[in-house]
């Protein structure tokens, strides 16, 4: 298979020729100079062959679920199945395989004698994942009076990388998973060329940054090339992992194809040439809120929603006046289309596109869920551009807030509570009451879901945007309020990063519904995509940063079938 691809921002086209075996229906090319679709006349329809070849691959996995082994044997095949991006196939298998282990294994003290270090690191990491509330106290009996890990554990690299892993998942106050991460960060940084070549690489990838702050597709693609070095790899595995990598990339880039003929239909790119053209990275971002392939619609109504942004951001940071900024801002909050004669003519063109597109998702909801979510949906917009109002008057004021003050609004100005409004009715189906009885217990995970994206944004782009004209960041707040250098400022803010991660991991583990755990997990890939995108630099404001994960993800498939 050959995939050829580019994508010029200049003509606001994403072209690309990509010949796909895995469309259930008729095999394209996409020919995008006229923003349409040609059938491959030269193939046949092959989608249901590869449909009867995974599950045939499903069949066998679940036989070997279901075969069993060792707890170790079996909580590594968890693990694998999740890095392999698979594990969504076998939810049920999974979910009783951890019941079972934590019944008979984690669930009281005496149970926890005779594992070694390994085993509860990797227990321990996949059960707090999924709910179980495993005490940190499970590591207890590896420190001395000292409180220092004993020397002997640091022979088992494993377990020392597995340990490292588990402390991800730590909560607030829990001191003994603090000097687990403490300890494993430093003898894996000095150790890591001692070892396995295979471990090795875990070792070098997990400190960069740790699994559970990593995007579950991005971490599909990574793992599965080194899962198939591995010398104890399971072929079965690594088969049906490929063909599931690249059928499930099949239905993105047809969401992708909807989200830019929405896109072009807008034609924003011409009458609102202000605004960034970065309709790849909002399908990127959408991607990595929610990949599985039963959710196309949040993914093309997200990319709809991340291109608002883009766009209502720019409108506020680089062209409105002040003036015009607080009329805008009354028109949206009062959300009513006879107010906008007022408006200059860019501000008119930019309501009617935004004013029908939310109207437009509000209405979808509302047939296909029975749910009004309009209401909510205008606040939610409304909450933003005030927010962003706010910070166009500090910087029209010369006003240097508090670090508190500017993180009060800037949660909300990073946009991350008005896409997980939408998440609310997109992630999958709920009644109306399970949503709105869930909202108030999940204010606290949209707040520190918004605070991760903020602050890492600011540690990346803070210095650019200052060059640029724009309102003091995080950074700048805390150096101005406390005196510090921007060096002490910048780990001062990763500190409160990794504080703010222990918090979310406790509103995971008190989640009480479906919809409460899948409201979270969207909310944490917010968190795991800021950091992605912000990894190396503005990933969202220079695509070029972002460029490797696009091709990897959308225009190469794994097989050359």
């Amino acid at each position: 298979m050959q995939t050829f691809w580019h994508w010029c921002r200049d003509a606001n086209i994403l072209t690309f020729v990509y010949v796909f075996p895995f469309q259930t229906t008729t095999d394209y090319c996409y020919r995008n100079e006229q923003n349409r679709y040609r059938p491959n006349s030269c193939r046949k329809p092959r989608g249901q062959d590869y449909k009867a070849m995974a599950d045939t691959l499903k069949d066998a996995v679940k036989m070997m679920i279901h075969k069993g082994g060792n707890q170790l044997n079996t909580l590594q095949m968890i693990d694998d199945l999740q890095r392999l991006g698979i594990s969504y196939h076998f939810e049920d298998e999974i979910r009783n395989l951890l019941e079972m282990i934590y019944c008979n294994y984690y669930k009281t003290p005496e149970e926890w004698n005779g594992m070694d270090l390994n085993l509860k690191a990797l227990g321990f990491r996949l059960l707090r994942q999924h709910g179980y509330q495993v005490p940190q106290e499970i590591f207890h009996d590896f420190k001395d009076k000292m409180q220092n890990f004993k020397p002997y554990l640091a022979d088992d690299m494993m377990g020392i990388l597995n340990l490292y892993e588990a402390s991800s998942y730590s909560l607030e106050d829990e001191s003994i998973l603090d000097h687990a991460r403490d300890f494993t960060t430093k003898y894996m940084k000095e150790n890591q060329d001692k070892t396995d070549k295979s471990i090795s690489s875990l070792v070098t990838h997990a400190l960069e940054l740790p699994l559970h702050w990593r995007v579950p597709r991005v971490e599909a693609k990574w793992f599965i090339e080194q899962y198939e070095q591995r010398a104890d790899k399971n072929p079965t595995l690594i088969d049906l992992a490929k063909l599931d990598f690249d059928m499930v990339q099949a239905v993105h880039i047809e969401d992708l194809k909807h989200a830019s003929r929405w896109w072009r239909n807008k034609k924003w790119d011409k009458k609102l040439s202000f605004s960034r053209d970065r309709l790849v990275e909002h399908f990127l971002w959408s991607t990595g809120f929610c990949h599985l392939p039963q959710h196309s619609l949040g993914r093309r109504t997200m990319t709809k929603v991340n291109s608002i942004i883009t766009a209502l951001d720019d409108v506020y940071d680089v062209y409105g006046t002040l003036d015009e900024l607080e009329q805008f801002t009354k028109v949206i909050d009062r959300w009513d289309i006879n107010e906008i004669q007022e408006l200059p003519d860019y501000m008119k063109i930019f309501f009617m596109g935004f004013y029908n597109t939310i109207n437009e998702i509000a209405y979808n909801t509302l047939t296909e869920t029975g749910f009004h979510s309009l209401p909510y949906l205008k606040k939610a917009w409304a909450g933003l551009c005030k927010a962003y109002l706010v910070e166009a008057r500090w910087y029209n004021n010369g006003h240097t807030p508090t670090l508190q003050e500017y993180l009060d609004n800037a949660y909300t100005s990073i946009s991350a509570p008005a896409v997980l409004m939408h998440a609310n009715f997109v992630i999958s189906v709920h009644s109306s009451n399970d949503i709105l009885q869930s909202m108030p217990r999940l204010e606290k995970t949209i707040y520190y879901s918004s605070l991760i994206f903020r602050l890492a944004d600011d540690l990346a782009t803070s210095s650019d945007e200052l060059a640029r004209g724009d309102v003091s960041k995080s950074i700048q707040c805390y150096m101005h309020e406390s005196g510090a250098t921007e060096e002490e400022a910048r780990e001062y803010i990763k500190e409160l990063i990794l504080e703010t991660w222990k918090k979310i991991n406790k509103e995971r583990a008190h989640a009480n519904s479906q919809f409460e755990r899948g409201f979270i997990e969207y909310a944490t890939n917010i968190s795991r995509m800021a950091l992605l995108m912000y990894s190396d630099g503005d990933g969202h404001g220079c695509p070029d940063l972002t460029k490797s994960h696009v091709s990897s993800l959308f225009f190469n498939p794994l097989q050359g079938i």
